[in-house]
């Protein structure tokens, strides 16, 4: 290959990949390999990269569903009423994006509009860009809790996963509010995640300075501005699942292109995707079904049901076929059974019958009924121990009679005792 001949790599939608350009074969050989192992293999993170939504961090419930909350927030509604087409954009951006996700959890959305909701730490001016900057070390105070009244799910009670994505608008007196980088750069996407939290995205709306609008006015996000700001929450959560939001590193001895999906997340990544969940997920069933054997032998007075045996049937066949279809290549379908045997596992652990025995040991019952026998219990002794008395000296009564019939000449001392006064001479 000459040296100024470019080679350009382009990863597609799909499972395939090509190069372009006049390369020798063993460089091609040597690339082939590198782009199999990082992408197909890897889903395109580098060496030695711990992503997010891996392992512990996978950010679904246990029992498989994921509850993607979207909270309008405006600091000042003094400055404007706001309001959004979720509906609209759910269409749009949300809906192909579940359906990928569909093999590895349950989603769904909700939304809601907040207002009076600032944020808990202040900003600066900066002259020379122009606006308002809020640094990144100081994110962890971006997210006010007192005002911000995210959790409004009634399935966040369960066990459902709830990622919560937040739209700030900030006051007129705070606008336009951008994120400053720790290199000093704004941030392109003025955003940011929290890990098994979700992300914030500050969206300044058409700023007038200072100067505080006679009439309050009701405004609707446009179309436009929607499709920004889902662009931007679309990387977030792809962030929050482990993949980059973007890829801007190449490959030796060549230019990349990665071709962007419409539904969020291209076919080779959903395999890779696949692949993470449905290794977490089996693990995850195998340990607990391990910690409910070990409870169940250590609690010899519980019954365990059929119910929970036919969960922990049913989970073990869906764990043999989540196996078989990883072995063939079927990685939707892998995941899909993989999260059906977890989410068995799971019900069989937490069931009612075994959580009422595990909670209430022996003690708890003593602990409980002790108060209502104690008193009963203390009469009965004293009974008891009156009724053995008069037992003791029944017995030393009889015993008296029975000698007295068998030596008529043998009396107690104090019957013989004879009665008479001393007289002196």
């Amino acid at each position: 290959m000459e040296h100024h001949e470019e080679v350009r790599v382009v990863m597609g939608k799909n499972r395939h990949a090509w190069i372009l350009g006049k390369i020798a074969e063993t460089d091609a050989i040597n690339m082939i390999s590198e782009i199999f192992v990082k992408f197909f293999m890897k889903g395109g993170r580098e060496e030695g990269e711990s992503p997010q939504g891996e392992g512990e961090f996978m950010p679904v419930g246990l029992d498989g569903s994921v509850i993607l909350s979207f909270s309008l927030l405006s600091a000042d509604p003094n400055d404007g009423i706001y309001d959004w087409e979720l509906q609209k954009a759910d269409k749009l951006f949300l809906a192909p994006i579940v359906e990928a996700l569909a093999p590895i959890a349950d989603i769904s959305v909700e939304s809601q509009v907040l207002y009076h909701t600032p944020k808990a730490s202040i900003s600066y001016w900066d002259d020379n860009l122009g606006s308002y900057i809020f640094s990144t070390k100081d994110l962890p105070f971006f997210v006010n809790s007192n005002e911000w009244h995210l959790d409004t799910s009634t399935a966040a009670a369960g066990r459902a996963k709830v990622l919560q994505f937040v739209v700030y608008v900030p006051s007129l007196n705070e606008c336009p509010l951008l994120l400053r980088l720790p290199n000093g750069q704004t941030s392109m996407t003025n955003g940011f995640i929290s890990p098994m939290w979700g992300g914030v995205v500050v969206w300044n709306s058409r700023c007038s300075g200072n100067s505080q609008p006679t009439q309050v006015s009701r405004k609707t996000i446009s179309p436009e501005d929607m499709q920004k700001i889902f662009q931007v929450i679309v990387g977030q959560l792809r962030l929050l699942f482990g993949f980059k939001s973007e890829y801007f590193h190449g490959l030796e001895g060549g230019r990349l292109n990665i071709l962007t999906s419409k539904r969020g997340f291209t076919e080779w990544e959903l395999d890779v995707l696949f692949r993470r969940h449905a290794c977490f997920n089996l693990l995850s069933c195998a340990t607990t079904l391990e910690s409910l054997s070990k409870l169940v032998q250590s609690l010899p007075r519980m019954i365990v049901t059929d119910e929970i045996g036919k969960q922990v049937e049913f989970s073990l066949e869906a764990a043999v076929s989540a196996q078989n279809n990883a072995s063939l290549g079927v990685y939707d379908a892998s995941a899909a059974s993989s999260r059906k045997a977890r989410v068995l596992a799971e019900d069989a652990f937490f069931h009612p019958s075994i959580m009422s025995i595990s909670y209430s040991p022996i003690e708890h019952y003593l602990a409980i009924f002790m108060p209502f026998f104690a008193p009963v219990a203390l009469l009965v002794l004293l009974a008891a121990g009156k009724e053995l008395m008069r037992y003791i000296g029944g017995r030393e009564q009889n015993m008296y009679h029975w000698l007295r019939s068998k030596t008529r000449y043998i009396l107690p001392f104090r019957i013989l005792r004879p009665h008479f006064r001393w007289h002196s001479y």
